[in-house]
Parts: structure tokens; sequence; C-alpha cells
């Protein structure tokens, strides 16, 4: 048998489209050629390969055990090219004009105010659109180019065309109101005492984390749009929820809020990562923000969120 050829990335990208689109007439709508030319790409493909890529005895082609395995390189590899390109384009072009950030709202805005302060010094031309988001919200908004570069928690896999990089942590505390029952609870909370009280829960938008819980332990719970009005009710003693540290340092040393002493731990660390589209590379501003929160450090000043 002679050894496989060198496949071209054209053929590569029809095979993946015909997948991922689910079939030749979708593919070829989409990639804006005729059927015909699918066909004959695909199967020029699997002539150099020496292998069967798709099963076509059933309407809908499905991949052979070879063309599952074979796929995943050819993803790979279209990725790569794209990640070259993107990496080339922005090394060539010039300063960009804008750029979109998205922030978890865990995230604390004091380190946030001193980057984006030193941001303005450093690109005084450079136009930002920030937003903040929550959960799986801050990965799809660069997943869908709406932002170039996302700080977000680790609460889900990173896409395929996502790249990241850890960038530090915020610690998470659960607390309550002073004169809630939890709080008068000696000693450790057990799991199930937590399950009687209602639970203050930070919820998104986002269809990556639709239908998904985190740190979900109250029988009852109230599922909230943003971190300020779970503060609020937490403060207010309507029930029980985790926050970050440093949001509710002054809260805890003032008496309005207290640490809840939960038997299986009092805290715990939620890992923050920086993100971007593995094909669009950030340019010289972009870059430059990005170092920022991977170099940040993370011991906060207190009282300052």
């Amino acid at each position: 048998m002679r050894d496989p050829g060198h496949p071209s990335l054209d053929q590569l990208r029809v095979f993946i489209a015909v997948i991922d689109h689910g079939g030749f007439a979708h593919a070829a709508r989409a990639l804006h050629r005729t059927q015909s030319v699918i066909s004959y790409t695909i199967a020029n493909l699997e002539d150099q390969l020496n292998i069967a890529l798709l099963d076509r005895s059933s309407r809908k082609p499905t991949l052979t055990e070879a063309g599952r395995a074979l796929l995943a390189d050819a993803r790979a590899v279209s990725m790569k090219v794209d990640s070259m390109r993107s990496r080339a384009k922005a090394l060539s072009a010039g300063l960009e004009a804008e750029v979109s950030l998205v922030v978890d709202v865990m995230f604390p805005t004091c380190l946030l105010v001193r980057i984006l302060n030193q941001f303005q010094q450093q690109f005084p031309t450079v136009a930002m659109r920030l937003r903040t988001e929550a959960l799986g919200a801050v990965t799809q908004l660069v997943l869908e180019r709406v932002c170039h570069i996302g700080i977000c928690g680790g609460v889900i896999a990173p896409p395929d065309a996502i790249e990241r990089r850890a960038a530090g942590e915020v610690t998470m505390m659960p607390v309550c109101s002073p004169d809630h029952p939890l709080a008068n609870i000696e000693g450790k909370i057990p799991v199930s005492a937590l399950r009687d009280h209602m639970q203050l829960v930070l919820t998104d938008r986002s269809s990556l984390t639709a239908g998904k819980d985190f740190g979900v332990l109250g029988l009852r719970n109230w599922r909230l749009g943003d971190l300020a009005s779970k503060h609020a009710l937490l403060r207010g003693g309507l029930g029980w929820g985790s926050m970050p540290h440093a949001m509710v340092y002054d809260d805890l040393a003032s008496g309005r809020l207290v640490q809840l002493d939960i038997a299986d731990g009092k805290a715990f660390q939620y890992p923050l990562f920086v993100i971007h589209r593995g094909d669009e590379e950030p340019g010289p501003a972009g870059r430059w923000l990005t170092q920022q929160f991977l170099d940040l450090d993370h011991q906060l000043p207190h009282g300052a969120y």
C-alpha cells in the first residue's frame, strides 16, 4: 500500500464542514459551493489518505472509525493555521482603535480599576468597551466575537476555539446576616443544615451553562442576575450564599455579615483565566492588557472592592 499523500487545508476544511453541517448538501450551502464539488473534494481526500473517512450507506454520511480519529487531527491543523494567520495579522497591524473586554463579576473591582487606569495612560487613543458577566456568559461573548478578551472563572471547560491561560484566583466565602438562623449554629455547620435554608445563587443567560448548577446546596434557592443584588439580599437576611472575600470584607469586619463555618470548608478558591479566540490574536493594546491580568498580584487591599 502506498504512503498517504499530503492533503490540502481546503480538503480538511471541507471534511470538517461536512460533519459540522450534517452532510454534503448543507456543507455545500455553508461553503457556497456545489454539492458535487464537496463530494469530489472528500473523495480526493480519502484517496490521498488511502482510507474511507465517511460511511455513505445511509442518506446522511457518518464517520467511520478512522474518520472519527482523523477528524480531530483535521480540526487541530485548521485551528493552528487560523491561529498563525491571526497572529501574523496582529503583528503586521498597527494599534487597534478599540479593545472590548468582558470580565467575570467575581473579579475584584479595585484591581480592574487599577489595570484600566494603567491602560488609559498607556493607550490614550484606544477606546475601551467593558462588560461584566457571570459564569459561562463571559466565554460565550468571546466565542461569539462580541468581545476580544475575557476574564472568566473556571466553571466550564473551554470550547475548542478558545485559548485560555491561568490568571490567579478569588477567595469565595459562605456568608449570611448575623440575624439569620444559620449564624446561631455553634461549631461546624453540616451540609444538611444548609439545605434547609434559602440559598442565594448567581445565574446567567449563557447557553453554555444553561441548566447547570454550580455550588448549589440549598433545596430552596433564589436565582439572581447580578452580584450586587445578591450582596444586598444577603445583608438583608433573606438567605445565605458565597461571595468574593474582598467584596464582603467590610461587612465581616463591621458585623453586617458573618462567615459560615461549613463542615466541608469555610472558603474555596474560584480560579480565573484570561481567554481569547485562538483564531483572533489580540493587537498591541490587547496583548498589553492580557499581560497585565496574567502578571496581577491578587493580594487584595482590604476594603477596596
